[in-house]
C-alpha cells in the first residue's frame, strides 16, 4: 500500500474554539495564535493506493461558497485538492473510492463542484463510491442548532442525487488492509479509518483528535456536540494507540502530519512527530 498527503488548503479559525474549555495561557505554548487569536490549520486529506484500490480520505473545503464565507475561515496559500493530487502523479477520474469522514463543509465541500455554468454541481471524483455513515448522514439530514451551520446542501444532495453514496452500516473492514471506526462525540457517525503501513496501524483522525496538541484529554474542540463523550472515546483509543503503537495522521494540524505516542507522569501526550514520508525510517 501507498500511502500520500494530500492538502486540499490552509486555513485559519479561532484558537480558543480549537481547545474549548483549556485557557489560552495554557493552549498558547502548542498553537501560535496571530493578533486576531486565529490558528493556522490544514485541510490535510490522505491517499490510499492499495494496489487494486485508490481510496481518497476526505476532500477540504472546495471552492463552491461566496467569497464573504471563505473570509471567516480566512484560506490562505496556493493549495487544491487536485492540485496535490497530480503532484503525486493522480487524477480525479482514477479514485475508485472516497471515504468522507463526516459531512461538515471543511469536509466533504470538495467533493462537488460547480460545473462550468456555474450554476450545475457535478461530482470532482466522477468514478468514485463515496461513503459515509447512514448515522451520520441522517442526523446532517435533520441537524441539531450545534451542527446547522455546517451542512450545506449544495454539499450534500448532489452525492445522494448521482447514486454514488454508499452508507456505512458498522465498523469493521473497509477493504484488505483499511477498516473504520465510527465515533459520536464530535459529530453523530464520525468515521475513523485504520490503514496497514509499513508494519502499524496508521489513523486518519479527521476531527477525532484534530492536531497533536489536542492529544491531552481535556482539549476538546468546542464545536464537538458531546464533549464528554469525546473525552471517553479519546481516553479508550489513546490507551489502545500507545499499547500498539499507532501512528496518528493529523488532518487539521498545520505543523505536524503524523505522530507515535508516549506516557507521560500527565498521561499520553504527543511522542516523536515526523511527515509521512518518513514513518518506514522509524525503527520499532
Amino acid at each position: 500500500m501507498k500511502l500520500f498527503p494530500v492538502i486540499a488548503e490552509y486555513f485559519k479559525m479561532d484558537g480558543g474554539a480549537c481547545f474549548g474549555v483549556v485557557p489560552k495561557a495554557i493552549w498558547q505554548n502548542f498553537a501560535e495564535a496571530d493578533e486576531n487569536n486565529l490558528i493556522p490549520l490544514a485541510s490535510r486529506c490522505l491517499l490510499a493506493d492499495t494496489g487494486n484500490r485508490i481510496i481518497l480520505v476526505d476532500t477540504g473545503m472546495g471552492n463552491k461558497q461566496s467569497e464573504q464565507f471563505f473570509s471567516h475561515y480566512h484560506v490562505f496559500g496556493n493549495e487544491t485538492l487536485t492540485g496535490s493530487l497530480a503532484r503525486h502523479g493522480y487524477l480525479p477520474e482514477q479514485i475508485t473510492d472516497v471515504i468522507l469522514t463526516h459531512l461538515h463543509f471543511d469536509h466533504v465541500g470538495g467533493a462537488v463542484r460547480w460545473s462550468d455554468d456555474g450554476l450545475t454541481p457535478e461530482l470532482v471524483f466522477p468514478n468514485a463510491t463515496h461513503y459515509c455513515t447512514r448515522s451520520h448522514w441522517e442526523s446532517a439530514m435533520a441537524p441539531n442548532p450545534r451542527e446547522k451551520a455546517s451542512y450545506f446542501e449544495e454539499n450534500l444532495m448532489p452525492l445522494y442525487d448521482s447514486g454514488k453514496l454508499t452508507f456505512i452500516e458498522e465498523e469493521g473492514s473497509f477493504c484488505p488492509g483499511v477498516s473504520l471506526e465510527i465515533k459520536n462525540g464530535h459529530t453523530i457517525g464520525q468515521i475513523v479509518p485504520l490503514f496497514d503501513y509499513h508494519g502499524r496501524k496508521l489513523v486518519y483522525m479527521a476531527d477525532f483528535i484534530a492536531s497533536a496538541a489536542n492529544i491531552p484529554l481535556p482539549y476538546i474542540p468546542s464545536f464537538d456536540i458531546d464533549p464528554v463523550l469525546s473525552m471517553k472515546e479519546k481516553e479508550e483509543f489513546l490507551q489502545r494507540a500507545f499499547r500498539n503503537e499507532y501512528v496518528l495522521f493529523f488532518e487539521h494540524d498545520y505543523d505536524n502530519e503524523c505522530c507515535i505516542l508516549k506516557q507521560t507522569p500527565k498521561g499520553i501526550r504527543p511522542g516523536e512527530l515526523f511527515p509521512l514520508a518518513k514513518l518506514e525510517l522509524i525503527q520499532e
